[in-house]
């Protein structure tokens, strides 16, 4: 005769499932393993694990100090620029009229950690401004600036100069009495420039004199010009700082390796 299946066990009597970690079935994936399997999908489809390679496993020379960190620096001080501005544009409006002053003495005020971010920010531009400083003296003692890297240098440079508009086009925007009138002196000694200060200066007013657009153009280039180059630049900074290496400190001598190393990256 058929044997007759037996009843199904009732919840509460059948097995509870094992934890990550613990012994699975055959064929079954474990959670590291569900993960790996996640990478290689992505990396299938994106080829970027030999990208990552090429970034994070080169070779450096010998000598490297602390001085070396003052480009990351100046990378954390622009990423944290711009987190902390793009929390601060949620809350501030560039309205000449009293908005933008009442807007800034309300996020310092009554905006749950305004005071905090708004701290961030504005102490944050004085000390990307200096780390800036300290990088570029530290490649032009160390001659980092020499061939093959003059290109880096170049855009080095650039990043400088977008690094101290960018600080002179966001002290206008809390709209006081000190950044108003510091705003205006700036912007004359602009108009004192050969051949293209006049236009400079009409630019940056928009107009003949300081209106209400001139508030809503700083902020603009403040926001969104200025930032978009910067990280543009950047991105072809850091570019060519990993294709074409870092340079020893000019105190020590080249061994036969960073020779060889270094002929090797020429030829490249």
């Amino acid at each position: 005769m058929p044997r007759i299946p037996a009843p199904p066990l009732p919840k509460a009597l059948q097995p509870r499932p094992k934890r990550p970690g613990q012994d699975v079935e055959a064929g079954a994936a474990t959670p590291v393993e569900a993960g790996i399997t996640v990478v290689d999908w992505l990396d299938e489809r994106t080829a970027l694990s030999p990208g990552i390679r090429w970034l994070m496993w080169r070779k450096v020379p010998r000598g490297i100090n602390w001085a070396y960190t003052l480009g990351s620096a100046t990378l954390f001080a622009f990423l944290n620029q711009a987190v902390t501005g793009v929390f601060l544009a949620m809350y501030y409006r560039p309205d000449a009229a009293g908005g933008a002053y009442e807007s800034i003495r309300n996020i310092n005020d009554n905006v749950f950690l305004g005071q905090f971010v708004h701290g961030m920010h504005k102490w944050g531009a004085s000390v990307m401004i200096i780390l800036i400083f300290l990088h570029m003296g530290r490649v032009f003692f160390y001659g980092a600036y020499k061939y093959p890297r003059e290109l880096t240098w170049v855009i080095g440079v650039v990043l400088v100069i977008l690094t101290l508009a960018m600080g002179f086009t966001g002290y206008l925007l809390p709209f006081d009495q000190r950044a108003y009138w510091a705003s205006v002196v700036g912007i004359n000694i602009n108009a004192g420039g050969p051949f293209v200060g006049p236009f400079l200066s009409n630019f940056l007013f928009g107009g003949a004199d300081f209106n209400a657009t001139t508030l809503s153009r700083f902020y603009a280039i403040h926001m969104l010009v200025i930032p978009g180059a910067m990280a543009a630049l950047i991105g072809a900074h850091l570019y060519l700082v990993t294709k074409l290496g870092i340079t020893a400190p000019p105190w020590l001598k080249p061994g036969a390796d960073d020779t060889d190393h270094a002929l090797a990256e020429a030829e490249v």
